[in-house]
């Protein structure tokens, strides 16, 4: 469906619900707008409670798989970036693997304009904060064969496995990225996005609770602590000054292409440091890395918007006021910033 996103034009949902694993989650935007969006056809149960005689809300943590939705980005003939799973986890736990090679086989009919189909290319957007299943899920030697023998269903030809098996790999019009909040988080996914097989690889930085260095994320190899450059495909073992500890970017090893930055909203956000917003802004502009700022959330700079609200104070004397996501806006230093990986 059309979507308010800022960085996506379409929300596709062939999985709905979810289960909180970090901070990030606490005031999660999805269970807050889940009775809205899936309405009351979706979110009711199939049979009305037994005490009442009423229909009882589905809650949020019923993680569910559509089989019904599968086929729908098919149908859809103006080429769009495409948002997948905004309410959910394509790599939950409670998500079989059977049914996320569907969701691949899916994306991957949709992979290009070509006479087999007659249909147009899309770009897919998969955002996880599970990304270790993500990476073993991807690199199972036999994946790219599961998922095309998929295609054929989806598609109604048994034509479209031999068409998807010649299809490059990792699919072209699938990006993949990790939802981090803070450094902790940055540190124990990046690395993991950065091993996984991707066209694309991206992080949306929201809700920014807490500051991200991009370029000295660290990790563990082995029995070395090491840190990696997410933005330029450096890496280094930690704390060590000889010329063999250190690995540049023309060794294979993956960066990230494209960072996306934003804070909080709802009615219980979380403030964010101007500052941490700038630095990342920054560092990507350092490497060449597209940067997109989303929204302040639900505060924002003294020093970029004006007008009347409660503030909120740094230790460093940085201050933030609450105005709403609408008066907040997007503007970062006065400026929007929209850049998109090419």
């Amino acid at each position: 469906m059309p979507t308010k996103i800022e960085w996506t034009d379409e929300t596709w949902n062939p999985v709905t619900g979810c289960t909180k694993v970090s901070a990030g989650c606490k005031y999660c935007y999805a269970e807050r707008l889940w009775p809205k969006v899936e309405g009351a056809r979706m979110a009711k149960v199939s049979t009305p409670d037994s005490e009442t005689g009423r229909y009882v809300a589905r809650p949020f943590t019923d993680v569910r798989c559509h089989h019904e939705r599968l086929d729908a980005p098919l149908h859809w003939r103006k080429p769009r970036r495409v948002f997948v799973n905004s309410m959910s986890d394509l790599f939950h736990e409670d998500v079989p693997d059977e049914f996320i090679d569907k969701v691949f086989a899916a994306m991957a009919l949709c992979s290009r304009t070509n006479e087999y189909q007659n249909r147009y290319c899309h770009q897919f957007q998969i955002l996880t904060k599970r990304p270790a299943r993500m990476l073993t899920y991807l690199s199972l030697e036999d994946r790219q064969d599961y998922i095309a023998s998929e295609a054929a269903h989806i598609a109604g030809s048994p034509c479209a496995t031999g068409w998807l098996e010649d299809r490059p790999w990792p699919l072209p019009n699938v990006w993949l990225g990790v939802s981090v909040e803070d450094q902790a988080t940055a540190d124990e996914r990046i690395p993991l996005l950065l091993k996984t097989p991707a066209a694309i690889r991206f992080v949306s930085y929201e809700p920014a609770l807490g500051q991200v260095d991009f370029t000295a994320i660290r990790y563990r190899d082995d029995d070395c602590d090491c840190r990696w450059n997410a933005l330029t495909a450096e890496h280094w073992i930690d704390n060590s000054t000889s010329a063999d500890c250190y690995v540049n970017a023309n060794d294979g090893v993956t960066k990230l292409d494209w960072i996306i930055a934003g804070g909080e909203s709802g009615p219980h956000a979380r403030p964010a440091h101007p500052d941490w917003f700038c630095s990342v802004r920054d560092q990507c502009k350092a490497a060449g890395v597209p940067f997109f700022f989303k929204q302040w959330g639900e505060w924002v700079s003294v020093s970029e918007v004006a007008g009347p609200g409660v503030h909120h104070y740094f230790e460093d004397g940085a201050t933030v006021r609450r105005v709403g996501k609408k008066l907040a806006g997007r503007l970062l230093d006065g400026v929007e910033y929209s850049e998109y990986p090419a």
